[in-house]
């Protein structure tokens, strides 16, 4: 017995240290003709208590952003059952289509920013059978509406629903098939991307799930021990954690990875637009910003959509703070 157990610590450890020395050991190729883009959310502008319609004109048209990765949400379009109101999401398209901007169009419960999902008031008292069928509605009215811009280049669908963070009503894989399948019954002309955590996934079922996978790249974070207790963690991933997890997941699935969530925003144990300038610095500021794009470039992949640019703008604006804001100009131009 102690010899196969001793045996089986042996082969044990031969397996971790391998896939540790692969995953952690050693360097990506360093990414060129790199395709930058931004996050936006609605819902983010208007926690900063500034016009989001502002921001979002400031993105296109001091930035020059040419790729946005918009973020809808349910509760806004329909706030009432059946009762849609399109009108931001209207305009927040047209505006992209006037300048040629490039649209990744995310739609669903759980489609970024806190509390992450988003389901309408009135949906909430239905059960989970009931609400999901609500929410396949409202996705096919989006599809059918939108599906013929030319602005919207990729949909995805859901953020990282697998992935057990915010204040969601359930985590169902067979149902985000569903939604997926939806959306390719009603838009065959677009792929869809599939995301998950790029810190704690090996990505395998976005990549079953959809056409392009997209993953998060995070580099410091608060950890919550308890709801009182926490600590800010530097993540220990190297660059090439993502590069080697990205040739699997090509070599395997014949599939894209790219970055659809860079962090380039505080993330502190309250929602950051409640926490000091000096605390929400200790976990992004100007110097930061440039360290991760650096990071970013060393991961060897190709295509990043950064996380925060409300915030800049929020910062160069009512803080006058614009050093981030300035440090992104220099990604678009």
């Amino acid at each position: 017995m102690s010899k196969m157990f001793f045996l089986f610590i042996t082969i044990f450890f031969a397996l971790f240290l391998i896939i540790f020395c692969y995953l952690f050991v050693g360097k990506a190729p360093v990414s060129k003709n790199i395709i930058w883009g931004v996050n936006f959310s609605q819902k983010g502008a208007e926690d900063l208590k500034i016009d989001w319609k502002e921001i979002y004109l400031a993105i296109l048209d001091d930035l020059k952003v040419k790729q946005v990765k918009l973020i809808t949400h349910w509760d806004l379009v329909e706030r009432q059952n059946n009762d849609y109101y399109f009108d931001d999401v209207d305009w927040q398209v047209k505006e992209a289509e006037k300048r040629g901007v490039k649209l990744i169009f995310v739609l669903g419960i759980k489609t970024g920013r806190w509390p992450e999902c988003h389901d309408p008031k009135w949906a909430r008292g239905l059960s989970n059978e009931e609400e999901q069928q609500e929410l396949l509605k409202y996705i096919e009215e989006i599809i059918l509406r939108y599906k013929d811009s030319k602005a919207i280049t990729v949909w995805q669908v859901e953020n990282e629903p697998l992935f057990k963070f915010g204040d969601c009503p359930w985590q169902d894989k067979n149902f985000w098939k569903k939604e997926i399948d939806l959306v390719k019954s009603l838009d065959s002309s677009r792929p869809i991307i599939a995301s998950d955590s790029g810190e704690n996934s090996f990505w395998v079922n976005p990549a079953k799930s959809g056409d392009i996978v997209g993953v998060t790249m995070y580099r410091k974070v608060w950890g919550h021990v308890t709801n009182n207790l926490g600590f800010y963690i530097n993540l220990p991933y190297p660059p090439v954690y993502y590069w080697r997890k990205a040739q699997i997941i090509n070599k395997l699935f014949n599939k894209e990875v790219i970055c659809v969530e860079l962090q380039a925003e505080p993330w502190g144990p309250v929602p950051f637009y409640t926490l000091s300038l000096q605390e929400q610095e200790k976990t992004m500021n100007g110097n930061i910003f440039k360290n991760n794009i650096e990071y970013a470039k060393q991961t060897g992949l190709k295509e990043f959509y950064l996380w925060g640019a409300e915030w800049w703008y929020w910062m160069k604006e009512s803080q006058n703070k614009p050093e981030v804001w300035n440090e992104a100009t220099k990604l678009f131009k």
